[in-house]
Parts: C-alpha cells; structure tokens; sequence
C-alpha cells in the first residue's frame, strides 16, 4: 500500500510544472486578497479576506515544504 502522505526522493519535471502552477495560483490569490483589503471599508469583508489570504499562504507554504 502506497503512502500518500510523503514525497518521493525525486519529482518529476511534469510534478515540478504542477506544483509550480499550484504555488502561482495560490500567490496570486494572496495577492489580490492582500489587495482588496486595503480598498474594502466593510470591516467583515476585510477580515473574510485576511482570512482567504491566509489559507493561500498556507498552501504556498505547503509547496514551498514539498520542495524543501
């Protein structure tokens, strides 16, 4: 049985295309996030986004583990 959880010693150059798109898609996110909370006045929407902006950064995080 194959354990999902670890990352193989070696990523493939397609794996390394994936999780670079992923890490782009979820900084871009952050950014515009990080954005829109300093256009916002609404106080709720503002902390909806920092909320959103951190579980983007969190993702990036993850991909930046991955590669270590």
């Amino acid at each position: 049985m194959q354990n999902y959880e670890s990352v193989p010693s070696m990523i493939s150059g397609k794996d390394l295309d994936y999780l670079s798109d992923i890490y782009n898609w979820n900084f871009n996110a952050c950014k515009l996030c990080n954005h829109f909370v300093n256009e916002v006045e609404d106080e709720e929407i503002k902390q909806l986004l920092i909320k959103v902006e951190e579980v983007h950064k969190e993702h990036c995080r993850a991909v930046l583990n991955i590669l270590g």
